[in-house]
């Protein structure tokens, strides 16, 4: 036991650990292995001794800490428990080497009515190159004022909103115009995706896959953001799954300026300028809404630090009705937290529903 407690083991220095999470009535950390991709969850008490596996502490060291923090001290078991999990899955240091990541499948995946098609051989390093050339551009400063400059767009808009509203008519009459706008807003679509990558390079992120995926007659580009999870900082996490809401809007800013460069009037140019950012504004607000599987929804959990949010909720309001002593033994912030999103996304259904109601009618009748 003494040559146990004196051996200072260590992770592998790529292995990632999670903040934690709410999941359920538990907190969990997640741990990837990011060569093979591999992932497990593992509870505080074991985030507590494998965070601190790091070459320069021995066992003995750790479990000292541990009890200082938990009240009980780990017995030999306990340890031999842990170093087997965490060296069958060869995450420690000095032990077998992690097995090598399995190739990428065939591009094309799926039929000709729904399927997938990879773009690029390394979507990683493409979005490298991609964030190296926007670099400039993503200063806090120049992002400041980007942000205001859409503010003031959005602003604008609002203001007139029944020219934009009966746009959309006069657009479902007028082919090429709605051929114009639909083409400009799959564009819109793609920087999207394209977004959402580049943000998360910048933060430190990766990007697993960049590609096409369709389901007739829907067509759209997709970029896969990998290990966002595993961001230490919360802020770099909603950046990640803000930035392509955001890049939306910034999609719209020079179309705004040409409308409001324009005469106000029956110009068929204003006009589908009109529709466009109509459209554009609302796919990018939409956006940002906190229902899955929106972006706002992954903000939201991000920002509360919680996985699953929609299907924990919903299974925490369940089990409410059926058993509440049961649901009684949620931790009280789970307990207000799934209750108050799973009313309040409830209520925010009913909202959204009613507002397309009336934004359809007005548009049918203008």
């Amino acid at each position: 036991m003494t040559g146990l407690l004196d051996h200072r083991p260590a992770l592998r220095p790529d292995v990632l650990l999670s903040p934690p999470l709410l999941d359920g009535p538990a907190t969990v950390h997640l741990v990837k292995d990011p060569v093979s991709g591999a992932s497990f969850e593992i509870g505080p008490k074991e985030h507590f001794l494998v965070s601190r596996l790091d070459g320069t502490r021995s066992l003995a060291e750790i479990g000292t800490e541990y009890g200082r923090a938990f009240g009980r001290r780990l017995g030999e078991g306990n340890w031999q428990q842990l170093l087997a999990l965490l060296g069958s899955r060869r995450l420690l240091a000095g032990g077998p080497p992690p097995p090598a990541p399995a190739p990428p499948g065939p591009p094309l995946r799926g039929g000709l009515l729904r399927g997938t098609l990879r773009l690029v051989a390394d979507a990683d390093a493409t979005t490298a190159r991609l964030h190296r050339a926007l670099r400039p551009l993503l200063h806090p400063a120049v992002l400041g004022v980007l942000l205001l400059g859409c503010l003031a767009m959005e602003t604008v808009l609002a203001a007139s909103f029944r020219e934009l509203a009966s746009a959309i008519g006069w657009l479902l009459r007028h082919p090429v115009p709605l051929l114009a706008v639909a083409t400009l807003m799959w564009l819109s679509t793609a920087l999207h995706e394209f977004a959402h990558g580049v943000a998360a390079r910048h933060v430190g992120g990766t990007v697993g896959e960049i590609g096409l995926r369709w389901r007739l007659p829907v067509a759209i580009m997709y970029c896969t953001v990998d290990n966002y999870r595993f961001l230490e900082r919360r802020r770099h996490q909603l950046a990640v799954a803000a930035a392509g809401a955001f890049a939306n809007l910034l999609f719209l800013l020079p179309f705004w300026l040409w409308w409001a460069a324009l005469p106000a009037g029956d110009d068929p140019t204003r006009r589908t300028l009109s529709a466009l950012l109509l459209i554009g504004s609302a796919q990018a607000l939409v956006n940002l809404v906190p229902l899955p599987p929106l972006d706002g929804y992954t903000m939201l959990g991000h920002g509360l630090r919680v996985t699953r949010l929609a299907p924990a909720s919903s299974g925490y309001l369940r089990l409410r009705m059926r058993d509440r002593t049961a649901a009684a033994a949620y931790p009280p912030h789970a307990r207000r937290l799934y209750a108050g999103y799973g009313i309040g996304s409830a209520v925010l259904v009913l909202l959204l529903a009613a507002g397309l109601t009336g934004a359809v009618w007005y548009a049918a009748t203008t």
